[in-house]
């Protein structure tokens, strides 16, 4: 793939879940990674942490828990729904679809939700994936974007599988 640190691990890595971790539009940061990981292969899947209201989404959405399944025909009360224009997109690519969405319900929860989901696709890894660069900061920069969602996420995508690291990387 690309000789980096990141690559060398995921070549062992079959299932893959890519996923933004700040929310809003962050998965759409993950686009060029999952579609490389794809054509060499891989099982992938994509999932955001959303500041859509999926609670007003039907229920028949909702695979588990704070797990909403997001599909081309998924249908939104909501002006801004990023989950929903990218699981269109690559349907109409011959692309898989399916796009994982999660409340912004604190930590507890979606950490459940990453579990049942990691185990319902088999996952071997998780990355996350940030379109801006408040990621990496500490807190106390002006102008600060959304670094406490970037961190819940990396609290709650740290996974551990029958005794194996899934990591988030």
């Amino acid at each position: 793939m690309f000789g980096s640190p990141l690559s060398a691990r995921l070549e062992r890595c079959s299932r893959i879940l890519v996923a933004g971790a700040g929310g809003g539009s962050d998965v759409y940061a993950g686009l060029p990674l999952a579609l490389t990981l794809r054509e060499a292969g891989k099982e992938v899947h994509l999932a955001n942490l959303s500041f859509s209201h999926l609670d007003a989404l039907d229920l028949d959405v909702w695979l588990f828990e704070d797990v909403a399944e997001i599909r081309p025909d998924t249908e939104a009360r909501d002006w801004y729904f990023p989950e929903g224009c990218l699981a269109r997109w690559p349907a109409t690519h011959g692309q898989p679809s399916t796009v994982y969405a999660f409340p912004k319900v604190g930590v507890r929860p979606p950490r459940a939700a990453y579990a049942k989901l990691a185990e319902h696709l088999d996952l071997d890894a998780v990355v996350l994936v940030d379109g801006g660069t408040d990621i990496l900061m500490r807190g106390d920069e002006a102008g600060l974007g959304t670094p406490a969602d970037d961190m819940t996420s990396l609290a709650v995508a740290a996974l551990e599988r029958d005794g194996a690291y899934l990591g988030a990387f």
